[in-house]
């Protein structure tokens, strides 16, 4: 895997980061489906070939993030890991993430109201749309998963970190290490519960960057994950 070093990469602000998201769909009609599935199939070729668990358990939120993680729940249990999905608010989930449970639901991968210790963790709970500190169930799946022995992979940001300005909220994910997608966000840059921090392409186009004012290199010409130094 192709190592970049952070002064090669920019880095976004959340509000940036929703201006990609928007600029993907309204404007060039990339869907949130198709960027879900890059994060996914990127999280679970990261887990294997950092972690290579036979176990996992997947912390899914009812957003983007989480879809993400039940995304690479199916990739994982797919390639013969026995994969455990536990949703933070299953009955808030959005509609593309609940199309995702529905097709693990199908696959017979076993969802629970409690998570089970495993090989890896995976958080997928909070993305850049964090307000204020976690709460409630989310909170609690945090707390869990800083007490497990297992390494824990985090998509996109652990949660609770604010993404913008590195601020840890209480509770906040102790990762090992943490996919971001797309573009680095700034908060992740110098926070120390990022752990290893890695990169994955999730196809946004070179014109987005260009339409907004940035330059970016071209990061992913031989490899979709890239390691940032």
């Amino acid at each position: 895997m192709r190592t970049v070093s952070r002064s090669a990469v920019p880095a976004l602000t959340t509000e940036q980061m929703r201006a990609v998201d928007r600029a993907m769909v309204e404007d060039l009609h990339i869907e949130l489906v198709q960027m879900m599935e890059n994060a996914g199939r990127n999280l679970a070729d990261l887990a294997m070939t950092r972690f290579s668990p036979t176990s996992v358990t997947v912390l899914a939120g009812p957003g983007g993030n989480g879809g993400g993680g039940l995304v690479a729940a199916r990739h994982l249990a797919n390639r013969g890991c026995q994969v455990q999905v536990v949703l933070s608010k299953p009955d808030r989930l959005t509609p593309v993430p609940a199309h995702q449970a529905d097709i693990l639901a199908r696959m017979g991968v076993t969802s629970a109201s409690r998570p089970s210790t495993a090989d890896l963790v995976i958080d997928a709970l909070i993305g850049y749309s964090l307000r204020g500190d976690p709460a409630g169930t989310t909170a609690d799946l945090i707390t869990w998963a800083n007490g497990q022995a297992a390494p824990v992979l985090a998509l996109d940001a652990p949660s609770g970190l604010d993404l913008t300005t590195g601020a840890a909220g209480t509770p906040v994910v102790w990762a090992t290490a943490t996919l971001t997608l797309a573009l680095p966000k700034a908060g992740l840059l110098d926070a120390p519960s990022v752990g290893e921090l890695y990169l994955a392409d999730i196809s946004v186009p070179s014109l987005v960057y260009q339409r907004m004012g940035i330059p970016v290199p071209g990061l992913f010409r031989q490899s979709s994950l890239l390691r940032i130094d």
